[in-house]
């Protein structure tokens, strides 16, 4: 234990040492006119006191924002009000794009790598990890226990006209299951194939009610899996793996970001308090973390 402490907070300090480097540019984007960059329209003075967080649903239905996230980051800014978007990452992505968010937090790979080759981020952190599962009606009528990868999940689902409830909503899960029919070579369609447009929280209530399959995140099921007739029924496979990451926004796109606030909010997230909460959140309740130290298992943090 003592020396992944160690491990971690050395790991912390590089990530802090980071961000400190980070901010130069910020800071000299301020009073600057870069030919290498175009500048959104600066929509007013950095609100110091505000922060917005574009984040996915999962981080907030799961209550790690609300129970763990805000109330440390209050000890740690207690002048600094924090104001919590939680939409799909699809959506929170084009809130920073669009100039109306401070810090993301997100879960989709391919999406988070588009926006910041645009020029719109300047760091990525990942911060923690779970699962994606596929949950569905305990007597399981299309049979996916007994497969071994998601692709064969949802081919098994799909064969066996088994209803399937998706988020439609282009977030980070949706995009998820969007690459898992893909690698099964199905384009779903029918009657089986429900979209919502709706969150994770209303996805699963939907799918429970219908008695039908969907993806979710861990943190989310676990959740709320007393208030749902639904049972996880895959394995923890590598592609199910669910990478969280914080990204700092590039105050050449967005003048009046809070770059300052943002950047002691990403601090937190991948500092050593921080992992050791997400390695106990929601063990005492359901029995295991709802989400897991990235730094810890998986040994280093990572920046695009």
């Amino acid at each position: 234990m003592i020396a992944m402490l160690r491990k971690q907070t050395l790991l912390t300090l590089a990530v802090l040492a980071a961000l400190a480097l980070a901010a130069l540019p910020l800071l000299a984007a301020c009073g600057s006119d870069s030919e290498d960059s175009e500048p959104a329209a600066d929509t007013g003075a950095v609100a110091a006191d505000q922060l917005i967080v574009a984040t996915t649903t999962s981080l907030n239905d799961s209550g790690l924002f609300e129970d763990v996230v805000l109330p440390a980051y209050a000890e740690i800014a207690p002048d600094v009000t924090v104001k919590v978007v939680a939409v799909g990452s699809g959506e929170a992505i084009a809130m920073a794009e669009r100039g109306e968010a401070d810090v993301l937090t997100v879960h989709s790979p391919a999406a988070e790598r588009e926006f910041l080759d645009a020029g719109y981020g300047t760091m990525r952190l990942q911060f923690a990890y779970n699962y994606f599962i596929i949950v569905g009606p305990a007597d399981d009528p299309a049979g996916i226990a007994d497969t071994t990868t998601a692709a064969e999940s949802f081919t098994a689902i799909a064969e066996s006209g088994s209803t399937f409830v998706s988020r439609g909503d282009e977030s980070g899960t949706h995009s998820k299951e969007l690459s898992i029919w893909e690698a099964a070579g199905i384009e779903p369609s029918g009657d089986w194939y429900l979209s919502t447009g709706q969150g994770m929280g209303d996805t699963l209530r939907i799918a429970s009610e219908k008695q039908g399959y969907t993806l979710t995140d861990t943190g989310t099921f676990l959740a709320q899996k007393d208030t749902l007739d639904l049972v996880p029924l895959s394995p923890e496979s590598a592609d199910l793996q669910n990478t969280y990451s914080v990204i700092l926004i590039d105050q050449n796109r967005n003048p009046s970001v809070n770059a300052a606030a943002a950047e002691r909010f990403a601090a937190y997230l991948v500092s050593e308090d921080c992992q050791q909460a997400l390695e106990e959140y929601g063990t005492e309740e359901f029995g295991e973390p709802l989400f897991r130290p990235y730094a810890d298992t998986l040994g280093t943090y990572q920046t695009y």
